[in-house]
């Protein structure tokens, strides 16, 4: 993609994934990384930014920057809802926007993370972990939750 500014390329490389690699090297230091994570953001085009003291670099990035490792189902008897949480590349947690999933390319499973900024992709186990709760209906596949149907659309394969 041409850059339409000055903003330098970090030479940082994020897999599919959700391995760091600088300069080819996989980076190591699991606080660095998500330290890198906290500092990430898009631009205006689509690029992931990080920004340190005022200097910004862009990042390439495979397919997404977060991945989801793992998809913990949690009926809460207290709260009559269930939700699923996420843990994320980055060694965070959250909860699953299910209005957010979408199935790409190869079948690969899809949502967006941190308020719907980024866009994340589960890896294989965490895949599996949702798709038990996953249903199928003519025409598609949803998830039900707390009363809802939730859509999951194949998202354009171009």
């Amino acid at each position: 993609m041409a850059a339409t500014d000055d903003t330098p390329p970090c030479l940082i490389f994020i897999d599919k994934e959700g391995r760091w690699f600088h300069k080819g090297v996989e980076m190591i230091h699991r606080e660095f990384i998500n330290f890198f994570y906290q500092q990430m953001s898009l631009d205006s085009e689509g690029r992931y930014i990080i920004t340190l003291e005022g200097e910004r670099c862009h990042v390439e990035v495979e397919d997404t920057p977060f991945v989801v490792r793992k998809a913990l189902f949690n009926d809460s008897v207290q709260s009559d809802r269930s939700r699923f949480i996420l843990f994320l590349s980055d060694e965070t947690q959250e909860d699953l926007s299910p209005d957010t999933l979408s199935v790409g390319i190869e079948n690969v499973l899809y949502c967006r993370v941190r308020s719907g900024t980024f866009p994340a992709r589960f890896d294989r186990p965490a895949y599996y972990q949702l798709a038990q709760y996953i249903e199928e209906m003519e025409g598609g596949y949803f998830l039900r939750m707390n009363g809802k149907k939730y859509m999951i659309p194949m998202k354009d394969r171009t």
